[in-house]
């Protein structure tokens, strides 16, 4: 059972390799049967999360990682991340301000990972009007999921 230190550690080698935009990387942190969830994505499982990560930092063009907190004990962490990109459907600056829950495994592995993040805060940086007025409905929320799961499906048939 990996200590409380090591995880931290874990936690920031996870955002390092975020910020150095190393899929690979990213998903070696993810244990067998791992969960995964956000409000971009819904929920991921096994492989999937890994591959998003993939799938993200290989069509990243301008993505600036920032890791202000994070802490851990032997089986859980958190992290307080901010991620600053441009949005590509729009060319839109975004600055997402995301909480972050893990769970190890045994292994020290992420046997869950959930991030947390103010969906209408989002969509109104990415989307601009749009954003601003669909993004607090169950509307916008529920088409951006859907069309992230399909990028991703595609993503993992092309591999």
């Amino acid at each position: 059972m990996p200590t409380a230190e090591e995880n931290r550690k874990r936690i920031a080698d996870f955002y390092a390799a975020f910020g150095a935009r190393d899929g690979d990387a990213m998903a070696a942190h993810y244990a067998p049967g791992s969960t995964f969830r956000d409000p971009a994505f819904g929920e991921l499982s096994g492989e999937e999360a890994g591959d998003m990560w993939r799938m993200l930092t290989g069509r990243a063009t301008d993505l600036r990682i920032e890791l202000p907190a994070h802490d851990a004990t032997a089986d859980t962490g958190t992290a307080n991340w901010i991620a600053h990109y441009t949005f590509a459907t729009t060319g839109r600056p975004v600055v997402n301000d995301i909480q972050a829950r893990f769970r190890f495994a045994d292994d020290g592995r992420f046997a869950e990972h959930i991030d947390d993040f103010s969906f209408h805060t989002w969509s109104k940086q990415a989307l601009g009007t749009i954003g601003t007025l669909l993004g607090w409905t169950p509307i916008l929320p529920a088409m951006t999921k859907k069309k992230a799961r399909a990028q991703l499906d595609e993503f993992r048939a092309a591999r």
